[in-house]
């Protein structure tokens, strides 16, 4: 079971609170009935739903041949019956509650009043905060979940003409770092071979010149120049906002229940291929040294003559949520420069549900 985070535990403090407001005021006795006639009609289409499923999984493990038709016919007869038990049993509940509300005025049990709860089933399953109705059955299948992505490393630009060992950057110094949200969506309805991922992510590249230099934009190009002074520290940093798209690939196993199954990529390589395009948010320069006897501090923001629009080529290779991360603008940094740098990332990534 995972653990719960502080956000997590925050977030569910605060979602008491606003429930136990909630549950001091009581609506009509009217309303509360009309709630609970239309509630039938939920209940109804969610079982038939749920049986629809599971007869479809049931004929897919005939035609791959793990069954035989007979024992199919076996499963579906079963499988309606059960289903047709399930709605028979939840109508009599919601009939005894509006006759105890009509005849009360109100209902002692909550079963079917907004709730929250935690639903932490291990590393193969779900592990979701879920805020509805106690007796809201688990969804059959969820092609589409989510996951926090965090991503930090060394980060370079290549100049047109030289290699990277005659870089003007430092590269322990020069580092990037990455935070979005992505969604991860089954191409295929009967297999999870490949997962399309797409989000939204904050990228921040970092360089740091070689050779006491800083950047200067001289109104028709930007270069590096020497500064005057003795320069502790030179950084020059590109905000991006931008919108990832990868093609996973990889194997996955398929955990299966009575009345749910899901497809879990847990100790199973995973390879996504793609990219991502988005804007420039800021460009910025920090730069520290001693005047006078003095530390000085200064922090430059301008133009620099940076493209706005952003798009390269990235990737990634992980195993249980962590990966080898690297992305490579196609774009320049610069505009109108006649030496073409482009930025280049190498670091880790992690993908956290």
């Amino acid at each position: 079971m995972k653990l719960i985070t502080f956000t997590t535990a925050l977030a569910l403090w605060l979602l008491a609170g606003i429930y136990a407001q909630a549950q001091e005021t009581d609506s009509a006795s009217q309303t509360a009935v009309e709630e609970l006639i239309s509630l039938k009609e939920e209940i109804i289409k969610e079982e038939k739903d749920a049986l629809k499923a599971e007869v479809e999984n049931i004929i897919k493990r005939l035609e791959s041949g793990n069954i035989s038709e007979s024992q199919a016919e076996t499963l579906k007869q079963e499988a309606a019956e059960k289903h047709a038990l399930n709605i028979q049993n939840r109508l009599a509940i919601i009939d005894n509650k509006v006759a105890l509300l009509k005849r009360n005025g109100s209902i002692e049990n909550n079963e079917d009043r907004i709730t929250i709860r935690i639903i932490t089933s291990g590393k193969d399953e779900d592990n979701i905060i879920f805020i509805g109705p106690k007796s809201k059955q688990r969804k059959y299948d969820r092609r589409t979940t989510s996951d926090f992505v965090l991503a930090f490393g060394l980060n370079n630009a290549i100049t047109e003409g030289e290699s990277l060992q005659d870089s003007d950057f430092k590269v322990a110094g020069s580092r990037f770092a990455e935070l979005g949200w992505a969604w991860k969506t089954r191409v295929f309805k009967n297999t999870n071979w490949l997962r399309i991922k797409y989000g939204l992510s904050f990228q921040f590249n970092g360089l740091k010149p070689t050779d006491n230099r800083y950047y200067v934009d001289t109104g028709e190009r930007t270069e590096l120049q020497n500064y005057p002074l003795k320069l502790d520290k030179s950084k020059f940093r590109m905000d991006n906002l931008v919108v990832p798209i990868h093609f996973e690939f990889g194997p996955s196993k398929k955990i299966e229940h009575d009345d749910y199954f899901r497809y879990s990529t847990h100790n199973q390589l995973t390879v996504g291929l793609g990219g991502y395009a988005g804007i420039n948010l800021s460009a910025r320069q920090k730069l520290k040294f001693e005047d006078n006897g003095e530390d000085q501090k200064l922090k430059l923001k301008a133009d620099y003559n940076t493209n706005n629009f952003i798009y390269g080529l990235s990737g990634y290779i992980g195993w249980q949520g962590v990966a080898l991360y690297a992305k490579y603008d196609l774009n320049t940094i610069f505009k109108n420069n006649p030496i073409d740098q482009r930025n280049v990332s190498l670091g880790l990534r992690f993908d956290v549900d």
